[in-house]
């Protein structure tokens, strides 16, 4: 079920293995080699957005594979929460 006050995010937004056809949403120079939900939360809660993971879950590009997702609260548009979450991804992996 779609809220439309919260967004949805999957782990192949910041995958820099992955082509933009893929599903990859931001450019190869912020994104990351694989990463985990995990590692996106921490950057969600580092940026003050709260959110919630989705554990069981295929991404609609790759069905044979269970990435699971994030919800997060939608407090500007989808592309520039991407952005500021994949820059804090980047920081935490260093």
């Amino acid at each position: 079920m779609k809220k439309r006050d919260r967004i949805l995010l999957w782990p192949a937004y910041f995958d820099s293995s992955k082509t933009r056809l893929q599903g990859r949403r931001v450019p190869k120079k912020l994104s990351v080699v694989f990463p985990k939900l995990e590692e996106i939360q921490d950057a969600t809660r580092n940026l003050g957005l709260g959110s919630e993971v989705v554990l069981g879950v295929k991404y609609p590009k790759v069905p044979w594979q269970e990435t699971g997702y994030i919800l997060v609260p939608k407090k500007s548009s989808k592309t520039k929460i991407i952005h500021k979450i994949a820059e804090k991804l980047e920081t935490l992996r260093k």
